[in-house]
């Protein structure tokens, strides 16, 4: 059995050094990204099996891609895209301090993921698994994604797999209306949401303090988990009548891409283990605050590393 399977799109993010413009530099860094992975990625780190399924050309880039989530810990499920024009999405991603501000410029029209079909993919193992994991951001691909998103979660929900959603909402995707009618059609096979506080006001139309969100969302959708992401101000959740907060840890941040899902799949990695909801997000937040001091999408770290920052953090001690 499988502990954690996930489903989305991985790209190649390029980035030019920091303090330089994509319009002028001579050089790029190449590193994997995308949500579900990355959460796939973070979950391995911490001593979770995990799958993450995905449809990739069958090139260099899309082999790398495999390479690269293999070596942190991650076995794949995938359905190779031998189309000659079968492509890879990529993303550029433009480091900017205050004002001008980080830009992300997406070039991931009809990449092979936007072609994908469940019933090409081993679905067995998600069948197979304790929890499936895919995001808001995958059935905004495509109306093929969308699908096969939808019978994915079905899949899971018909074997008693634990399904977790996040609504990881991208405004270059689709619009606030199209990702409340896309994710909405999914909700009735989610065990456990999570949202950022923001998302759930201006895509789902959820009013009140991010207590009463998380507890109005519940009640409508019957999660049985509602995690509500409030960016420095932490996180709380909504589990079986009862609230608990979490405050953000600090970091030092070296790169923020990533943050979220590494919160995610920090908290899944711990209720995996078997931790109550308020131990998860305590992991959770340390698993996101050590993903903000390393390079790249994907947080690369060790259970010791994020239980220490949990037990300094409880204990009041300050780094």
């Amino acid at each position: 059995m499988t502990d954690l399977v996930t489903f989305g799109e991985t790209m190649l993010r390029l980035s030019p050094p920091k303090g330089e413009r994509l319009e002028t530099t001579d050089g790029f860094e190449a590193r994997p990204g995308g949500a579900e992975s990355n959460v796939a990625v973070a979950a391995a780190q911490l001593g979770q099996s995990t799958v993450w399924l995905s449809k990739l050309p069958d090139s260099p880039l899309g082999r790398r891609i495999v390479r690269e989530l293999r070596a942190n810990g991650v076995r794949t499920g995938i359905d190779w895209d031998d189309a000659d024009d079968a492509r890879l999405g990529t993303y550029y991603l433009e480091y900017g301090g205050e004002p001008r501000g980080t830009n992300v410029v997406y070039d991931r029209t009809d990449a092979s993921i936007t072609t994908v079909d469940a019933e090409a993919l081993p679905t067995g193992v998600v069948a197979d698994a304790r929890t499936f994991y895919t995001s808001g951001i995958t059935p905004a691909l495509s109306d093929a994604a969308a699908e096969a998103t939808k019978e994915l979660l079905t899949t899971a929900r018909e074997n008693g797999t634990t399904t977790a959603f996040d609504l990881n909402y991208r405004a270059k995707l689709w619009s606030a209306p199209e990702a409340k009618r896309g994710c909405e059609r999914l909700f009735p096979f989610v065990d456990v949401l999570v949202v950022a506080e923001r998302d759930a006001r201006e895509v789902l139309g959820v009013d009140g303090s991010a207590a009463d969100i998380a507890a109005d969302l519940a009640d409508a959708h019957s999660f049985e988990t509602v995690v509500v992401t409030r960016g420095d101000e932490g996180a709380l959740a909504y589990h079986e009548g009862e609230t608990y907060e979490q405050a953000a840890y600090a970091a030092d941040t070296r790169d923020a891409i990533g943050t979220g899902d590494a919160f995610v799949g920090g908290f899944l990695a711990k209720r995996l283990d078997g931790g109550d909801v308020p131990v998860a997000l305590a992991h959770g937040a340390a698993t996101a605050s050590l993903k903000r001091t390393i390079a790249g999408d994907m947080a690369v770290l060790t259970p010791e590393e994020v239980q220490r920052v949990v037990d300094e953090e409880t204990a009041g001690i300050s780094r």
